[in-house]
């Protein structure tokens, strides 16, 4: 009778590990790598086993869920596309317990896998070994925490020493070659930084000082790093190189400026999951007098009072009251608020900053209040008034929402461009953090980094679940030929005659506003409200 072992197909998976990377150039495989597939192939070869596909994940700790080549072996494990998975030992497909109970005694034999490791003698076919297979995942667990530990303990040593652990200087400053954990002051970067508090401190605000370094060309901190041969992880984008609000904001608050040494503002959840979040100020590492200040005291003094004055919400709330609904009608950016001379305005952040793509957009808070009640109380009229409701809905939303056609067409460009970019920021965050494993940069340039992407992301994600819901929101009125009444309506039922708003029936009848441009040679800002009805 044919051994039936003889037709059966293996997959090898090799996996370098932090501890034993040995490279001999950079586009070569690691000697362990390769000593691994000779080993592993000898081993299937013994056995009679085709080899199907060899995996491998150069660079990768046994912790990291998101290897390319791990990933690419479960799925072509689910798909039944071979019989046997063979490893040297188990920690190289993974050091996570939970993962071993997961894959290797849940769903590989669920789906006809065996697993092999030919060090540590793992064999899923041998039902006694199983005790000795979790004894080495809870191991490997073990070793994952302590060295986690180690990690945070060489860490926390040096950030109380005030020694700067990340992969790069902060903008303004450069590593010290002679002094590990040392900052000199980068001269170029330097005279950008004090010219940024310079000019805060003589009444220019954020937007104003982005908008004039991005005039003057000057690359802001990623652009910078990227031109002098830095390593950086940023999207590119038409906006990407251009200093923002955010930069000029986080640059006058940080104490790094006058030669203190403030690090540990992010810290992960727990060494099982690359989640962080921000620490409270009580538990930074704050050092002082640890580098050369840029900027002297008494500048950072007067600049932090400032800071302080202009943080104060305006006393009448009315700019909270469109807040987050208000959105730039050529770049979907949410308008910020700003006050002149008592007078509350939303303007578009992204216009002041790169004017050549975004046109903008500008409107009093008062003049859209008004607008928005005008817009209210003709919908109620002529909803409250008619007993022909269903003919009534028909006109309103042709009223509302002219030429449907076109509007879907714009929805869906729309929604087209922010998977786009959103695909960019996640590609980006997934290289960032594989930069992090590969100790190209620190966990804190990492944390850095990664809370900036995020950010972007999200608010990319809101825009783009909120596109969505236009979306769906037009092809429902599209189809409907003789719409029913809607219930969401009987909220404005209560009022004949709007004399003032609220943001609980803002919150309750508009999805977001549009705003554009004030007509040239007319006092018209054109607005188009997406109602929540």
């Amino acid at each position: 009778m044919t051994d039936p072992s003889l037709h059966q197909t293996a997959a090898i998976y090799c996996r370098l590990s932090e501890e034993d990377r040995n490279k001999s150039s950079e586009t070569s495989d690691s000697e362990s790598i390769q000593n691994q597939k000779s080993m592993l192939v000898s081993f299937a070869h013994e056995q009679g086993w085709a080899i199907y596909d060899i995996y491998s994940d150069d660079d990768y700790t046994g912790s990291d869920r998101k290897r390319p080549e791990f990933n690419r072996l479960l799925k072509d494990a689910e798909n039944r596309k071979f019989d046997i998975i063979l490893c040297k030992t188990q920690s190289r497909f993974t050091r996570e317990l939970e993962l071993v109970e997961k894959y290797i005694h849940g769903l590989f034999p669920l789906w006809g896998i065996r697993f092999i490791s030919i060090v540590d003698h793992a064999d899923t076919s041998n039902k006694g070994n199983k005790k000795s297979r979790q004894i080495n995942g809870l191991v490997n667990e073990w070793y994952l925490e302590d060295m986690s530990d180690n990690i945070r303990s060489v860490l926390t040593d040096k950030r109380k020493k005030g020694q700067h652990i990340g992969a790069f200087a902060l903008y303004g400053y450069q590593k010290d070659p002679d002094r590990k954990g040392h900052l000199l002051i980068d001269e170029e970067a330097a005279s950008v930084v004090r010219e940024v508090f310079t000019l805060f401190s003589q009444g220019y605000g954020k937007t104003a000082i982005a908008r004039l370094l991005n005039e003057r060309h000057i690359p802001n901190p990623t652009e910078y790093k990227r031109l002098h041969g830095l390593h950086y992880w940023q999207p590119r984008t038409p906006n990407s190189t251009l200093w923002k609000y955010s930069a000029i904001a986080h640059m006058l608050q940080n104490e790094m400026y006058i030669g203190n040494m403030v690090q540990g503002k992010y810290g992960s959840i727990s060494y099982k999951t690359k989640q962080n979040r921000p620490r409270p100020q009580s538990e930074w590492y704050r050092v002082k007098n640890t580098h050369e200040p840029i900027i002297d005291q008494n500048l950072w003094n007067q600049v932090q009072s400032l800071l302080r004055k202009r943080t104060k919400p305006f006393s009448n709330g009315k700019t909270g009251l469109f807040a987050g609904k208000v959105r730039c009608a050529y770049c979907g950016y949410i308008m910020r608020s700003s006050q002149s001379h008592n007078r509350y305005y939303l303007q578009c952040p992204n216009h002041h900053i790169a004017k050549e793509s975004c046109t903008g957009a500008f409107i009093s808070v008062e003049i859209l209040k008004q607008t928005v009640i005008t817009e209210f109380n003709q919908f109620a009229r002529e909803y409250l008034d008619k007993n022909e409701l269903a003919a009534q809905l028909s006109s309103i939303k042709q009223l509302y929402t002219p030429d449907i056609s076109r509007q879907k067409k714009q929805l869906e460009t729309n929604i087209s461009m922010y998977l786009n970019k959103i695909s960019e920021y996640q590609t980006a965050l997934q290289n960032l953090y594989l930069d992090k494993v590969r100790g190209i940069i620190t966990e804190s340039e990492f944390l850095s980094f990664s809370h900036d992407f995020s950010d972007d992301k999200n608010r990319l994600e809101i825009l783009l679940s909120d596109t969505r819901n236009a979306l769906s929101g037009l092809q429902i009125n599209e189809k409907t030929e003789e719409p029913a009444k809607n219930s969401s309506l009987h909220k404005l039922e209560p009022y004949t005659q709007f004399k003032d708003l609220n943001r609980e029936l803002i919150e309750a009848t508009i999805d977001y506003i549009e705003v554009e441009r004030r007509i040239s040679g007319t006092e018209k800002i054109p607005i188009t409200i997406h109602w929540n009805f």
